[in-house]
């Protein structure tokens, strides 16, 4: 409900996939006037931003604890939702009359929203809300002027949002709710990432889904008193009698909220217990069946190993010819998940290569087997056209792991002349990781 990440404003009905359309105009109910105020308020905002959202998130959940069970309450107490959602408000009032510019915002966030069952009569809670917080914060700058402008605004927002996410929930036929699964078994992947598959407690077959996308899971929080999702990327092809996520278990309670959900799942779950999950989704996804012959880079650090197994899998799994670059950066070989998979996968794959970095390299580690680089992921240390594949103009590249390693990376590759759309970053929670 426009509460989770950025933002923007309402045109013509995004198709499918395709988000908004570059270059878009605005259409009712924003008048000229309102746009105008909007846009000139943006700098207001961006300085208020999070004094705006912390007492929006405060109120509405004071009067509405039954959004408890839909927030992230990790996000609230570290401050990185009500962050983000400064970002978005801002975001959206700068560009609110240029609306190809947050394409691909407005996609991530529909399909969030979906995983997450939000409805269509939560979007006029988060509204009232919203707009009570900007105008308490701002006091005598919201004019009446500025007020009916903001509030055509975020109608405009929320039927976006609602119209592009119908799209969605009825392309997942009979399966648009909470669904219960049985833990089938639990398969330790490294020191700290376990893999947890799950079957439909009800026994139906499975839909497929497109490696790299994600379900989200509930959960009961003792601490908390509420159930609490999170999202957690499919690690592995599709099947139609199971899913798999592989969770990183978080270190120590004295993180606070942060790593709750994963060491409830670690900890107190166990083969044969019941959770809540919601249908496949995510705009982050390769096609595995597609006749594309274009290069494959899959970068990843860290527990951002799982959507990147999943498409391997896949793309092995449908013997695709595509030339696959798999580049990890790990702290240690204790901690790398799947390690041995990725070894055997070689070994079976022409097409693959396998590069990982190591950043803590111990004496029983080979060079060559168990790594090819020790230290932090260094791009300029690989072979710019036959594992980057720079010189290729069709090369698509896959990231996830850390923001600020997926920025790195971006960074490095538009630097070297890849150009953004071939680029796609998959960001946890609002971006902080989870």
């Amino acid at each position: 409900m426009v509460a989770s990440s950025q933002a923007v404003s309402h045109t013509s009905l995004p198709t499918p996939n395709s988000g908004v359309s570059k270059g878009a105009q605005i259409s009712a109910p924003l008048t000229l006037s309102q746009l105008a105020i909007v846009k000139s308020t943006a700098p207001i905002l961006k300085e208020n931003g999070e004094k705006i959202t912390s007492l929006f998130y405060g109120n509405m959940i004071e009067h509405h604890p039954e959004l408890h069970h839909i927030f992230n309450q990790t996000g609230q107490v570290t401050g990185a939702q009500p962050r983000a959602l400064a970002g978005a408000v801002f975001a959206y009032a700068s560009y609110v009359d240029d609306l190809g510019k947050l394409q691909t915002l407005v996609e991530r966030i529909a399909h969030k929203h979906v995983s997450l069952t939000i409805q269509p009569e939560q979007y006029s809670i988060v509204g009232k809300y919203l707009i009570e917080a900007v105008a308490t914060v701002l006091g005598d700058a919201v004019t009446p002027e500025v007020a009916d402008a903001w509030t055509a605004a975020y109608a405009a927002l929320a039927d976006i949002f609602i119209k592009r996410e119908k799209q969605l929930y009825d392309s997942h036929k009979d399966w648009t709710g909470w669904r219960r699964f049985k833990i089938q078994k639990k398969v330790e992947e490294s020191s700290e990432i376990t893999s947890f598959y799950l079957v439909a407690e009800d026994g139906q077959p499975l839909p497929n889904f497109k490696p790299g996308q994600y379900i989200s899971l509930h959960v009961s929080i003792p601490e908390f008193g509420y159930m609490q999702p999170r999202q957690y990327s499919l690690s592995d092809a599709p099947h139609g009698d199971y899913y798999r996520i592989s969770v990183k278990k978080e270190s120590g309670r004295d993180l606070g909220p942060r790593g709750w959900v994963s060491n409830v799942l670690h900890e107190n779950y166990k083969e044969g217990d019941v959770v809540e999950l919601t249908h496949p989704t995510g705009e982050f996804f390769v096609d595995p069946v597609t006749d594309d012959t274009a290069p494959i880079v899959l970068l990843s650090a860290g527990v951002g190993v799982t959507p990147m197994i999943s498409i391997l899998n896949s793309l092995v799994a449908t013997h695709s010819n595509r030339p696959i670059s798999w580049i990890h950066g790990t702290r240690s070989s204790e901690l790398q998940a799947f390690k041995e998979h990725i070894q055997s996968t070689c070994n079976k794959s022409p097409n693959l290569t396998s590069t990982v970095f190591n950043s803590h390299v111990t004496k029983t580690d080979v060079k060559g087997v168990d790594y090819q680089f020790d230290g932090r992921m260094d791009l300029k240390k690989l072979h710019q056209s036959s594992v980057l594949f720079l010189d290729n103009r069709r090369t698509q590249y896959y990231v996830c792991g850390p923001t600020n390693f997926m920025n790195d990376v971006r960074r490095y590759l538009i630097t070297d002349g890849v150009t953004s759309e071939r680029v796609h970053v998959e960001v946890f929670g609002v971006g902080d990781g989870e």
